[in-house]
């Protein structure tokens, strides 16, 4: 073919008539090659209430020895671009933080630029031509030397996922954390740690590892090792459905041994005394593999009960699963798994999107952070003279309960959800079942009509409360409309999958980074068929300024302090540290003894939610109830989640000058990629797959400017013209005097078309069908009057230049 013909070709012409010949005369077969993979979603934009999906990233060709080992990445440009041109997208694409291949190649149809990231070759790089594409097992030997992948282990390295018609497929990065921990622990390592965030399918992940392990007898009997009854239900009814037969789930503190597949909670396998333990009725070498989910709840302490079922298995493979990548107290997950052999962070699954990005509302309240000393002689309501001294943030609802601020946190969450939506489903964090019954009975009253109308609006969701946590199925079921609302201490903070949870409130002391995570845990789902693309922190007690994470978490979209008088919906500290005595249920404690214990309010003074009685009858209560003391808002700040992970504090405008800045280096750069763009509506259609809202812009900086305008004038600080001034601009220079009166009075309809409603659809060859153009003649018609299709376009050409004529 002659270049000036290829030049002609698009890219998937490229792919289709030059590279994929040449895979194939290489030995790839269809089975090996993908092509177009689409291997993340994009992520999830906000600013205020707008949200829009930006493009993700997708790569022309992935080449896989076995389908879940892909070991090389091409990327295509057409023929106007040179052989290396898609090398740096591809490298990109090919890195650890992405599919995580070795070899890398770049292609215009008139070769390959091939990378090679194993430093096997003599060179990085070098140009092949298009008969000299490596073979498959010319590649997967590298990829073996590169790996140290032995003949012994090659078996279980390439053994197949568990892939279900029409099932989903591994993700990018469950491929990654499966692949890693085959390989280590079929190189012989035996304590393996994963760090994948709330969300991102850690229980499909353990599945495809023990699936493969034990389809190639590399383990032959597993225990998978939970701390809730609904995660073991979920797995064995779930992910883990396919080992059918095989599996058991352990109850009633009964041992069977003719399973191979074992589900427990630790709770089920382990008692009080060491003579109660279950678990020792299987012999120390009967499990060949232990999966532990939510390993920092437990084995991360040398003295918990799970640390003695994990030793007393001391000769088993042992794989750790947690969401939390760092703990803060003395104790760590690293301690007895070691460092994480793969780390798929809350951040990264935002910029992937596959997890939902979120705002943050920041509430100071003047008595958290100034504090309140009382009165001499001051009684509370029930009498009791409160103690003399200063309480601030720390005693808030735990030592001292201020009624009007409950009431004034209530009001916030209640005008929250009145601005957005009534119905999203919010769970508010108390700090004791006490805390929790009296916000539930605030927010009722705060949301009168709606609780009156169905009773279940609002809910206490706690463990002492049967009622309530019988509501738990039908607040995490997409399909239940209530309840709504749900207040609660500890229950809900970690092993519930909110899928459509859409509000998280922080009225709460949070005492851990590891509590934290499993709290916001609880919102990072996305669940589009239900419009659940991001959710909101409303933070009361700074926990999101005292656990920022920026490395695992990124940051926030959104962190807004609004004035007391102000809505708590965006527009577009004093405290102490935390303390180990603060983390009542996080980092090694555990909720078995029941899971509300603390919650209910016992504690070692005998003292039950505040007024019960315990040894000495003059004892202090445990709380002082206060109604006649004012609560006021002193700050309320709002900061959006920026894609590179940092806190934005900005507007629309900023928001989109920084995007623009990003992807044109000047204005001049802009300018001429506007006037070479043969439609507008493609650049502006790329700047929308980039999260840049063009026409909220519009709204916010003018209606009534093009998206030229608007991009000169927020990007550049160019003056902005609006569509009309242009289109008149237009008329002014005369321009239609060299067309006949016929399409002197087209072009004139076209540019009042353009006028009021801009660019796009004048760009649209649909736009002659309609009025007033139809009435001039039919799309043919017309085009035969300007002499031809060609000369049609060359005056649309030409009033498209006029319109954006600069200067």
């Amino acid at each position: 073919m002659k270049q000036s013909a290829k030049r002609k070709l698009s890219e998937r012409d490229i792919c289709s008539k030059f590279i994929m010949p040449s895979l194939e005369r290489a030995g790839w077969s269809q089975n090996q090659i993908r092509e177009e993979v689409n291997f993340t979603v994009g992520p999830i934009v906000v600013r205020g209430n707008m949200v829009r999906r930006s493009k993700g990233k997708r790569a022309d060709f992935v080449l896989s020895f076995r389908p879940n080992l892909p070991i090389a990445v091409i990327e295509a440009k057409d023929n106007n671009y040179t052989i290396g041109a898609g090398m740096q997208q591809g490298l990109d694409y090919a890195g650890e933080h992405a599919l995580d291949v070795p070899f890398v190649f770049s292609s215009n149809g008139d070769g390959f630029l091939f990378h090679d990231r194993t430093g096997l070759y003599k060179q990085v790089e070098r140009e092949l031509t298009l008969d000299e594409f490596p073979s498959p097992d010319e590649l997967w030997q590298k990829y073996r030397q590169w790996k140290g992948i032995g003949d012994d282990i090659e078996p279980l390295i390439t053994q197949p996922y568990y892939l279900q018609t029409g099932g989903h497929e591994p993700r990018y990065y469950q491929r990654i954390a499966v692949n890693r921990t085959v390989e280590a622990i079929a190189k012989g390592q035996k304590r393996i740690l994963l760090t994948m965030a709330t969300g991102t399918g850690k229980t499909f992940t353990a599945f495809q590892i023990i699936w493969r392990l034990w389809k190639a007898g590399a383990a032959k009997r597993i225990l998978f090792l939970v701390d809730r009854t609904a995660l073991a239900d979920q797995a064995k009814n779930g992910a883990f459905k396919p080992f059918g037969s095989a599996m058991t789930k352990i109850q009633n503190r009964t041992v069977d041994k003719a399973y191979e597949i074992y589900i427990a909670l630790y709770q089920a396998v382990t008692g009080n005394d060491e003579d109660d333990d279950i678990f020792t009725d299987f012999s120390p070498d009967f499990f060949d593999l232990i999966v532990i989910d939510e390993c920092h709840r437990g084995s991360a302490a040398e003295d918990s009960s799970w640390r003695r079922v994990l030793e007393y298995f001391k000769c088993a493979t042992q794989i750790g699963l947690t969401a939390t990548p760092k703990e803060t107290h003395e104790v760590s997950n690293s301690d007895y798994f070691g460092e994480p052999i793969y780390t798929y962070s809350l951040k990264k699954g935002i910029a992937d999107g596959f997890l939902a990005p979120y705002k943050v509302v920041r509430f100071d309240l003047d008595k958290d952070l100034a504090g309140w000393r009382p009165e001499a002689g001051k009684l509370d309501r029930y009498g009791n003279e409160i103690e003399d001294r200063i309480y601030n943030q720390r005693d808030m609802d735990k030592k001292l309960v201020l009624d009007q601020r409950t009431r004034l946190v209530a009001r916030k969450v209640s005008e929250f959800l009145t601005a957005t939506d009534r119905f999203s489903k919010t769970i508010v964090f108390c700090e004791d079942i006490d805390h929790a019954e009296r916000m539930r009975q605030a927010l009722v009253n705060e949301n009168a009509d709606l609780a009156a109308a169905n009773e279940r609006y609002v809910v206490r969701i706690t463990g002492d409360n049967p009622v309530g946590k019988d509501e738990l199925p039908n607040f995490i079921d997409p399909e239940s409309k209530y309840p709504v609302i749900a207040t609660t201490s500890k229950l809900m903070s970690t092993g519930i999958d909110a899928q459509t949870c859409k509000l998280i409130v922080l009225d709460r002391r949070i005492g851990s980074m590891t509590e934290f995570k499993q709290i916001i845990g609880r919102g990072t789902r996305i669940n589009e068929d239900y419009g659940k693309y991001f959710f909101t922190i409303i933070d009361f007690k700074k926990a999101t300024e005292n656990f920022a994470d920026p490395d695992f978490d990124g940051f926030p979209a959104v962190i807004f302090e609004p004035d007391i008088n102000d809505s708590p919906v965006p527009p577009a500290s004093d405290e102490a540290t935390p303390g180990k005595d603060d983390d009542l249920v996080a980092d090694g404690g555990t909720l078995d003894e029941p899971e509300w214990k603390d919650e209910f309010g016992i504690f070692d003074d005998g003292w039950i939610d505040g007024y019960g009685h315990g040894d000495d009858e003059d004892a202090s209560p445990k709380k002082y109830y206060v109604d006649d003391v004012s609560v006021a808002i002193v700050a309320e700040r709002v900061q959006y989640y920026g894609e590179d992970g940092k806190l934005v504090t900005e507007s629309l405008k900023d928001y989109t000058r920084k995007k623009l800045e990003a992807e044109y280096v000047s204005l001049d750069a802009f300018l001429k990629a506007w006037t070479a763009a043969e439609r507008k509506s493609a650049i502006i259609k790329e700047l929308e797959e980039q999260g840049v809202f063009l026409k909220e812009l519009a709204e916010e900086v003018g209606r009534d400017y093009d998206p030229f305008d608007l991009i000169c004038h927020v990007a550049f600080d160019q003056p902005p013209l609006t569509r009309r001034e242009r289109a008149e601009n237009v008329r002014k220079r005369n321009y239609f005097t060299q067309y006949g009166q016929y399409a002197r009075a087209l072009l004139d309809s076209l540019l009042d078309k353009y006028a009021n409603e801009g660019i796009s659809n004048l760009e649209d060859p649909k736009v002659l069908r309609i009025k007033p153009f139809s009435e001039m003649g039919t799309p043919t018609e017309i085009v035969q009057r300007f002499g031809g299709l060609a000369a049609y376009k060359r005056a649309l050409a030409d009033l498209d230049r006029e319109l954006y004529r600069v200067g």
